[in-house]
């Protein structure tokens, strides 16, 4: 495929992906190689042959019961738990969080249109075997805390497009789901950002009409709202320290917690206002910091998780709630330009397209004591705008430079200040 400079935010040439097998790697499962070029794409077509090509190892084995056989599980020396028990459900469970507004998307015939339907029928059958004790891909729910998580992206993907992922679901599969939900309460949730993770849990059992506990969700509410440090920022329990988790989780599942939750009336629309606009804030500096050549800053815990460090940004634009000072032209340009560099580089796949540790490529030394494979798949929390239709201004409107792009080219640009909500 061509390559052409990560500099322009324009049409690179988005490599095409022949159904059924994936693009310019082997498939996992049978081990035939597709490589095709298509020199006309856009930055839709970009983000979709991109995604697809990340979720299809995850859902595809998961369909046919051979996540567990096929999923390699990369983990550094210090790794501290047991990858067996945990690394398939947080592949399973991250990656639905970032694909779930795109597989809610209604069908059509076109090519993407025909990818989704693709990953959309392997996420049912996967759903399935995933809380079925009798199949091969029955997940670990059950035991170690680290299913708390995973568990909750899970919930928070179902949540962001229910009528298509968790209503067409057997009784029997929903009744499965939700007895697996129930039994993580057995976790103690660490005190920083797990709390949310027991929130989400509960928020979607709330949701699902089955019995739900609202404390668990009140006080993880609560403890974040407390540990609120200013100008869009949180810190993860007690102690601020600077890294994307307010980008991987706080922002983001805040807010779509608060929300649910007030139109029950749990909790005041005036929290959930207030979150908003603290991650509007954060979402600016977000912006920010993603450089002229797509590039950001590589510091803090969890880096690995790649393009997740931008699903604000991403989930601003798909619900077009993005501040007024940031285009959804220069939000997309900013945010594929990272794509290109994290994704495009060697070694960011294995031969046979699973995702390696690293940033930029493999990079194992990066990894935390807590990071095996499946823990790359929250990357997909950077492509939530997929699920806004083709037509809408975000992928329609011409590229736009994005404000270092700006700053550095010596054009003008906005000031900044900080904001007090």
């Amino acid at each position: 495929m061509e390559r052409r400079s990560f500099l322009k935010c324009l049409p690179l040439g988005g490599a095409g992906i022949i159904l059924p097998r994936y693009e310019g790697f082997l498939s996992p499962i049978t081990g035939s190689a597709v490589n095709s070029d298509n020199k006309s794409g856009s930055d839709r077509e970009y983000w979709t042959n991109l995604l697809f090509r990340i979720a299809s190892p995850v859902l595809e084995n998961i369909s046919k019961n051979t996540l567990k056989k096929n999923m390699p599980l990369e983990k550094p020396a210090d790794y501290n738990t047991v990858a067996e028990k945990v690394s398939y459900l947080e592949a399973f469970g991250r990656t639905i969080c970032g694909i779930a507004p795109w597989l809610g998307l209604p069908g059509d015939s076109t090519s993407e249109g025909k990818k989704r339907e693709m990953l959309y029928q392997y996420y049912l059958q996967g759903i399935t075997n995933a809380v079925d004790p009798a199949a091969p891909d029955y997940l670990n729910f059950r035991q170690l805390p680290q299913p708390l998580v995973d568990a909750a992206h899970l919930c928070q993907g179902l949540l962001r497009a229910p009528q298509r992922l968790w209503e067409p679901l057997s009784n029997q599969t929903k009744e499965r789901f939700i007895t697996e939900l129930k039994q993580l309460r057995r976790i103690s949730p660490a005190y920083n950002n797990w709390l949310l993770f027991a929130a989400m849990v509960e928020t979607f059992l709330m949701y699902a009409n089955s019995e739900y506990e609202p404390l668990r969700i009140l006080v993880g509410v609560r403890k974040i709202q407390e540990w609120y440090k200013g100008d869009g920022w949180y810190a993860d329990g007690p102690d601020f320290a600077l890294d994307y988790y307010n980008s991987y989780v706080i922002h983001s599942m805040l807010v779509d917690i608060l929300r649910i939750n007030s139109e029950r009336s749990l909790i005041a629309r005036t929290d959930y206002d207030q979150a908003l606009k603290r991650m509007q804030r954060y979402s600016m500096l977000l912006e920010r910091m993603i450089s002229p050549e797509g590039t950001y800053p590589a510091i803090g815990r969890s880096m690995t998780y790649r393009t997740a460090a931008f699903q604000p940004l991403s989930q601003l634009a798909l619900e077009h709630k993005l501040p007024s000072e940031l285009s959804p032209a220069q939000v997309r340009c900013a945010i594929t330009a990272v794509m290109r560099r994290v994704f495009e580089s060697k070694g960011t796949f294995d031969e046979k397209g699973w995702l390696k540790i690293g940033i930029c490529g493999s990079q194992l030394a990066v990894a935390d004591p807590y990071t095996s494979t499946g823990s790359l798949y929250i990357c997909s929390e950077g492509f939530l705008a997929l699920g806004l239709a083709p037509d809408d201004p975000f992928w329609k409107d011409p590229a736009a430079e994005w404000t270092s792009r700006k700053v550095w080219a010596g054009k003008p640009v906005l000031n900044d200040h900080a904001a007090h909500y």
